[in-house]
């Protein structure tokens, strides 16, 4: 089971054009290196799911 601190760290997706989320890191420059790789590919902020989520809402 994963300690608790996880749910608060920021987290990274690398997108592809098609929609597609192909890997995600809590590390922004690993994220950008992957992202390279996936022509016209982005690297967005993980969204919060959970009790923070519903409370931002």
């Amino acid at each position: 089971m994963p300690c608790s601190c996880q749910s608060k760290r920021q987290q990274y997706e690398v997108v592809t054009a098609a929609g597609k989320v192909v890997f995600t890191s809590a590390n922004k420059a690993t994220a950008d290196t992957v992202a390279k790789r996936y022509e016209n590919s982005e690297v967005r902020e993980k969204a919060k799911t959970g009790a923070a989520a519903k409370a931002a809402t």
